[in-house]
């Protein structure tokens, strides 16, 4: 069963955004429209702040990383800033040693290989050692007008967990599910350690200014069904169970349809649903007493101007006007997209 819809003050504007309202499934007057991954390496101004600084020396800038977010939220016309931000920075105080390298992205310098690894992912007791990120969360909501939601984020328990295993990223995953399969006892003791830091985390978001936070499950969609409900719905639910008190959560993940209700059962007022399955066919599975987000594939935004509005209209078809649908994609803004191809969609959401 769908949560409730969270009270909204009349009097505070902030509640009244777009997005916001479509999160509770109030009628809007248009879709609300965002991008994940929408400040990036296919902004020629993102590619400039990125050739005088490291990716996680801008994360732990928090004027920096405001001022991105910002300037592209004011140059696209969406209807949300997300935080810049990455899902990593979170395993460092964990005892995670963590770089991000040049042509290989994140690398993890002491992986979790054998049970015993467990026992140096330390509980994180306080957030101390990432509070840069609530300081851009502060500083992003400041920036910006009120008709604009800032949103927190987090990675969540099994994408996390299989950083730590993998040691950065993986096209298999194989070493997590390993893992997963040969040590049961210590993979729930490792999640568990994620899941705790990860609730504390999106609160203290929400503490900074955020009005709502998403969880972002990158990877678990190389996982079937009873895998998810015996090894990660426990953790995504206890990740996202205090959050969900205080404001409304995206649970996002991508690569198995087949797992869209057991992320409804985790949590979340509002499910990311990736290409992979038809909008309309997602949120039944779903359920139609719960918000959905979604579904344009990304490689559409490399075509031509006609397809994006070709695809884009269909999208919105599929929604068929029912209250509660967010338009983004199906996973991140992908490098080398043309940005004009992004103005055509946003501007085919907002006015047809």
């Amino acid at each position: 069963m769908a949560e409730s819809p969270f009270p909204a003050s009349p009097a505070d504007p902030r509640q009244q955004a777009l997005l916001l309202r479509a999160c509770r499934r109030e009628p809007v007057e248009r879709t609300p429209i965002w991008l994940m991954r929408q400040a990036g390496r296919y902004l020629p101004e993102y590619r400039a702040i990125r050739e005088k600084v490291g990716f996680l020396e801008l994360c732990k800038t928090p004027r920096l990383s405001a001022e991105v977010m910002i300037a592209t939220v004011n140059r696209l016309g969406v209807d949300a800033a997300i935080i810049f931000s990455d899902l990593l920075p979170l395993l460092e105080p964990m005892g995670l040693d963590l770089e991000f390298t040049a042509g290989e992205g994140p690398v993890i310098h002491n992986p979790v290989r054998e049970p015993a690894d467990v026992a140096r992912v330390h509980e994180l007791s306080d957030l101390d050692r990432v509070g840069f990120v609530m300081d851009t969360v502060a500083a992003t909501r400041a920036g910006l007008d009120d008709s604009i939601p800032v949103i927190g984020f987090a990675g969540a328990p099994f994408t996390l967990a299989g950083y730590c295993i993998e040691g950065g990223t993986s096209k298999a995953w194989t070493l997590t599910k390993s893992f997963m399969y040969r040590h049961e006892a210590a993979w729930h003791d490792l999640c568990g350690r994620i899941a705790r830091a990860v609730s504390r985390y999106l609160v203290a978001q929400l503490d900074a200014g955020a009005q709502l936070v998403q969880l972002f499950d990158s990877w678990v969609g190389c996982l079937g069904p009873d895998d998810y409900r015996r090894y990660v719905l426990p953790h995504s639910r206890a990740a996202l169970a205090a959050a969900a008190e205080r404001a409304p959560v995206i649970h996002f993940a991508t690569g198995n349809p087949a797992l869209l209700p057991l992320l409804a059962e985790a949590g979340g007022s509002v499910i990311g649903i990736d290409w992979r399955i038809d909008l309309d066919r997602g949120w039944e599975t779903v359920g139609f007493d719960r918000a959905v987000q979604g579904n344009l594939d990304p490689v559409v935004l490399l075509s031509d101007r006609d397809t994006v509005r070709r695809e884009a209209h269909a999208v919105l078809a599929r929604a068929a006007g029912r209250p509660g649908h967010i338009f983004n994609l199906g996973h991140g803004v992908l490098p080398g997209t043309p940005v004009e191809n992004v103005l055509e969609l946003i501007a085919t959401v907002k006015h047809g």
